[in-house]
Parts: C-alpha cells; structure tokens; sequence
C-alpha cells in the first residue's frame, strides 16, 4: 500500500529477488503523489534520531552498524538509477551546514564533538573555517560550517516515477488512483473492491493516519517548497555555489536548500501548520503565504539571488513518529509488516526500508533485517487537544529562540530549552 519510495523500492527488491512474485501496489493518487515526489530532494545520511537515544535501547555497534548502512545506501540508489536509466539528475556532492551567529557556532561544535564520538572521523565530517565554508555556498552571515560527503540530490518527482516504471517493466502491478480504507493480515479493503494477500505491506508514512484505527500513529507535518527561476552564471559566481552540495544552517524553524540540474535555487523548509485531529489537507492550501516566507528566508540567507522571480512552489506532508524513531516491522505469522516514520529524512530511508522489507519478506538472514529499527513500535501520539497544543507550541518556541539566539549571539537558556524539553530535539 503506497506508491511513493517506500512502497516502491519494497516493491522493486522483491520483485527482483523473486521474478515469480505477483506483487500489486495500490496508490490513492498517484505513483509519487505523496512526501516522495514534493520533498527538498536530500538523499542524506542523516538519522533522524540521535546515536546516543538508540545506543541506549541497542547497543553501540549496532547503531553504528544502522548508520554504515545508511551511508552505503547513498551509493545504491545512484546504481539503482544508473541500472534502470532514471535521469533523476543525482549528484552525491555532499552537504554544508554553516553557523551564523555565535550560539550556532556553539551548537556547530557540539554536534562535531557528538559525532567524533561516534566514530565519524575527518572523512565523515569536516569542520570548515569561514573562508572554506563560502567556497562551497557564500552565504554572508556564515561563521563556521561542517561538511559531509554522505548527502546527494536529486529531483524527487524524477526518481519515484522513474522508480514507478522501472518496477512496472519487473512484472509489478501499480493501481493507481485506488485508496485504501482498511489494511488487515490478508485483506486490503478499497473502494474499488477487495484484495487478499498473504503479505500485506503498508507504506504510506503520514497517510497512515487516515486509516481506522491509526490517527494517532504519526504526527503529520507539512514541508513547503519554492524554486528560483535559472539563475544566470553572474548570480552563482556571486553566491560561489559551483558544485550542487545541500545547504542549511543551524537555527530550529529550519530551511533546507539545493542548487537544481538546472540552475535554480530549490528552497523549503517547515511552516505549514500541523492540522488539527491529524487531517491531512490539500498541501497546497494558503501555499501563498508560506512561500512568501519561504522567499524572505531565501533572501535573508543569499541576498545575492536579488529579484530573481520563484516560478514554482508546492508543499507536502511526512510522518513523525512519536519518539522520532523510524521503524521497519513484519510478522511472518501474519504477513503484516510496515516501514516509515523518517521524518524527513525519507529520501535514502526508504531505499534501506525497501531492501530491509523484502529481505524480511524473504525469510532470510542478512546485516539488514538486524538493525535497530527493525521490529520498533514508538507510542502514539497524544490525543487532541494536546497533540494541535504541543505542536502549535513546538513552533513558537521554536521561533522564540531562534529569533533570541540571532539577537543576542547567545544560547537561548528559556526558549531553547523549553523547546528541546517539549520535542525532544
């Protein structure tokens, strides 16, 4: 169920590990309508919860094992699109995350002393002066940046309907415009009819919450997106941004930018609010206002894009697990298995959910099917009104203390706190 990354790439690995599989996937739109095709385009190795929360209930080695596999999964998708010739315009050139005032250039080190702990050397994470930080992006208010080689790019919307076709030639059936209303062991239930399955998978990351029984399984969250129009070789000589390495900053209400195959400014970040009791509206609903405020960032950020005009905007949503816990499950007494809960982090997640899932599917064993995220369950969410509360909350606070940190150079003792205590982050 679901025909965006996770749905597909399950799809695919079974498909070739096992040609004799009848495997049909059912999408309520279509093939990528969803988180996959309406993201930034990161392919990053990024964890979206930290080392230290899953060595806890895991063990060291086997988080560092998560994260090795992650890394690895950057390389298998530019060969997945190599094979099937998907021109989703892949360029694995790293990523640059700056500090821009002093509070940040404090964070900036402790995330660099977290991650030497953890054994990411020189090679995994880089800390960049002021000068070599705007060699690669010059943003004016940089300070102190870090760069990793473990983040791609790519168009989204290439990648998953590529990856939609490249599983139909593999003998996979897609239905489109087919949503599901019930998922049980052995039954999907759809308006269109019934269909019985022995394995049932479910991957519609934060769709899962329109489902019976699921409201309170993910919190979905709405990621909004503008691009510039091509900007002319003047421009990027002033902004110095040749190669398409990923681009951010430090701050909480957080934006996240890449230079596109064709020479624009891709620029999003999160803003649209969390609706309440988890409706999952059009994404595209007051889009006006948040791109405004997408492009006053933008702006803030690399004054040198000018009066270049955004000639394309649109947001979509993704799914937060309570914990912050991606999770990938199936039990063979039952066929029932799911994967999601990225958080954002979707791009590259998927790909090692899709192949941890048939390898789970499979029966087999592998280094996959004994990562940590195999087999979790997070809590659910809080039940309305707390769950709109803690959201609306999260923001503000969110906003207070970036907005404390800029003025002040300092740390936000109040705000920041307060947000890390409500959020966990």
């Amino acid at each position: 169920m679901g025909a965006g990354f996770t749905g597909l790439w399950t799809a695919y690995y079974l498909a070739r590990r096992d040609p004799g599989l009848r495997i049909v996937v059912l999408e309520a739109d279509v093939a990528g309508a969803g988180a996959s095709g309406r993201n930034g385009g990161w392919a990053s190795a990024i964890l979206p919860i930290g080392w230290g929360t899953v060595a806890r209930r895991h063990g060291r080695e086997a988080t560092l094992a998560w994260q090795a596999a992650l890394d690895a999964t950057l390389d298998e998708i530019e060969a997945v699109c190599r094979r099937e010739g998907i021109d989703a315009g892949f360029a694995k050139d790293g990523f640059l995350e700056v500090a821009t005032n002093d509070a940040q250039v404090i964070e900036l080190r402790h995330e660099l002393d977290i991650a030497r702990r953890w054994a990411r050397s020189e090679a995994d994470l880089r800390l960049l002066s002021v000068t070599e930080a705007r060699d690669l992006v010059n943003a004016p208010a940089t300070r102190a940046g870090l760069f990793t080689p473990h983040c791609a790019v790519v168009q989204p919307a290439r990648l998953v309907r590529g990856l939609a076709r490249a599983v139909e030639r593999l003998g996979v059936t897609i239905h489109e415009r087919t949503p599901v209303t019930s998922a049980v062991p052995g039954l999907v239930t759809t308006p269109a009819g019934d269909v019985r399955a022995p394995i049932v998978l479910l991957a519609v990351e934060a769709y899962v919450t329109q489902l019976a029984g699921r409201r309170t399984e993910r919190l979905p969250v709405y990621s909004t997106m503008i691009a510039t129009e091509p900007l002319p070789e003047a421009t990027w000589a002033g902004i110095g941004w040749d190669r398409r390495v990923t681009f951010k900053d430090f701050r909480r209400r957080l934006f996240y930018a890449q230079r596109t195959a064709d020479g624009r400014i891709a620029f999003g970040g999160r803003g649209a609010p969390y609706r309440f009791g988890s409706r999952v509206e059009d994404p595209v609903a007051g889009l006006e206002r948040w791109r405004t405020e997408l492009h006053q960032t933008l702006l803030s950020v690399l004054p040198q894009v000018g009066s270049a005009a955004i000639t394309h905007a649109w947001g979509g949503v993704l799914g937060v697990p309570r914990d912050w816990m991606p999770s990938v499950r199936f039990d063979p007494l039952s066929g029932f298995g799911a994967a999601g809960g990225y958080s954002g982090d979707g791009v590259a997640l998927s790909n090692l959910a899709g192949r941890t899932l048939a390898d789970l599917v499979g029966g087999g064993d592998s280094d996959l099917v004994r990562l940590p995220w195999v087999g979790h369950r997070s809590r659910h969410w809080e039940p309305e009104p707390l769950r709109w509360v803690g959201t609306a909350l999260g923001e503000r606070l969110a906003g207070l203390a970036d907005a404390a940190e800029a003025r002040t150079g300092r740390s936000s003792a109040i705000w920041g706190r307060a947000f890390t205590t409500l959020t966990g982050r």
